[in-house]
Order: structure tokens, then sequence, then C-alpha cells
């Protein structure tokens, strides 16, 4: 496919990539400026299914009730 576009392409080889790198500017703007955002409702990324239910409060600090300093889980367990 890519070899059929660069030769329907007009110009020396030095145009030709010229003209490439124009068509694949072009369609990045128009992916960015339409179908992403098109599409962006329709993907499943902003379905969390991570809920506060669970005992964790999600604060991450070390649960841990041992003497030690929390950096090694078996250092105050003796």
């Amino acid at each position: 496919m890519y070899g059929w576009i660069w030769r329907h392409l007009p110009g020396n080889a030095w145009v030709r990539a010229l003209i490439s790198l124009v068509l694949v500017l072009g369609i990045v703007y128009l992916l960015f400026q339409y179908v992403f955002p098109w599409a962006e409702p329709l993907l499943p990324f902003n379905d969390v299914t991570v809920d506060g239910a669970g005992g964790d409060t999600g604060t991450g600090a070390d649960t841990d009730t041992g003497s030690g300093s929390g950096a090694d889980p078996e250092e105050g367990i003796r």
C-alpha cells in the first residue's frame, strides 16, 4: 500500500518525502481533532472497577504492626 502511494506521488524523492510528511501530519491532525474525541466516550477507560467497599483506604500506608521500621517486612518478626 505504501509503495502504491509512493509511486503515485508527483516529483522526485525529496518532493515525495515532503508530500508524505505533510500527508502524515494531516492524518495525525485529523485523528487528534476529530476521530479520537469522537471515539473517547465509546472506550472503556473510564469504567473504574475499584470501589471503596474493601478494607484498604488507598493511602498507601504500611499496615505492618511489627516493631520494625517497615522497610523489611520480616524485620519485626522474631
